[in-house]
């Protein structure tokens, strides 16, 4: 898929379908979908619903569990995260926007963990992007597109949700 036809409704009608398939597949009962602050939190926002997740949605903000604040500086904007006071031996389907070099799916793992040891995580997101830097891969995925470098996707929102490829000077800017 190239960037230039990226709709939003298209991609979560191909998730929505992944995920279902996948519930049934590995026998999921009764997950916890916790979206990732603040793109992937609006994505599972609209998941849940459409999924009829019987759990409250959970949100989580990894600000304080990211390994690049050399990178992004030390002040960021944290937003509360809310989880179940557990995890232990949970079903969880985590949802992100974007799935770029696998450092947010990293720190929102290590976040997750410190609740409970869940039974299995289940990685949902929107757009798989090329960049991939750990050894993390999502279980489904709207899309998967190469973008050039210089270039990331942004997600707008929550109301209404849209998709904007930027340009950035790499000298000046980090993803």
């Amino acid at each position: 898929m190239t960037h230039n036809n990226l709709e939003i409704s298209t991609l979560l009608t191909k998730l929505e379908i992944d995920l279902k398939s996948l519930i049934l597949s590995r026998q999921l009962k009764n997950p916890l979908m916790i979206g990732i602050h603040s793109g992937g939190a609006w994505i599972a926002e609209k998941l849940h619903q459409l999924l009829d997740i019987q759990e409250p949605l959970g949100v989580i903000d990894i600000s304080f569990y990211r390994d690049d604040f050399s990178q992004i500086g030390m002040h960021p904007k944290v937003k509360p995260s809310q989880l179940p006071t557990h995890t232990e031996g949970r079903n969880i389907i985590l949802i992100d926007d974007v799935f770029y070099t696998g450092r947010t799916i990293r720190a929102a793992l290590n976040e997750i963990f410190d609740f409970g040891r869940p039974n299995q995580v289940v990685l949902g997101v929107l757009i798989e992007r090329d960049g991939r830097q750990i050894p993390v891969k999502p279980d489904c995925s709207g899309c998967c597109i190469t973008l050039p470098t210089g270039q990331r996707i942004k997600l707008t929102g929550p109301s209404p949700l849209g998709i904007h490829i930027q340009s950035f000077d790499q000298k000046s800017s980090t993803t």
